[in-house]
């Protein structure tokens, strides 16, 4: 078993580092872009100041939608993997996901509340 294991491994190791040698020469061998002004400014879609300048600041609110996309999302993460073993977790864990799901509809009780989402 072991030693099945330990060709798996060199064969992996051996992949990859055919695919990166591959991959330099492929690069070294083949064609080269032409390079222009335009390619090779910052920005190549045509905007030059794409926040308005140095000292130009993004709206808060931006980050204010970050943070709850990332709590809710992250939420997502935490009930895939619970609905998916509920049967052999048992009435505990459905305890828990309720608890969990009450702390969140609380925190977007708030965020309704606060108006963290109104754009004015």
């Amino acid at each position: 078993m072991e030693s099945n294991l330990v060709w798996s491994f060199y064969l992996y190791v051996f992949i990859i580092l055919a695919l990166c040698v591959a991959f330099y020469f492929t690069k070294k061998i083949g064609p080269t872009g032409k390079s222009n002004s335009s390619k090779d400014r910052i920005y190549e879609s045509g905007i030059v100041n794409f926040y308005g300048g140095i000292n130009s600041s993004i709206n808060v609110k931006y980050y204010l939608v970050a943070i709850v996309f990332v709590i809710f999302d992250i939420e997502a993460v935490f009930m895939y993997p619970w609905a998916v073993s509920l049967r052999e977790l048992g009435l505990y864990a459905l305890v828990e996901m309720f608890v969990f799901m009450a702390i969140l509809l609380v925190g977007l009780y708030y965020i309704y509340k606060k108006k963290i989402l109104r754009w004015e």
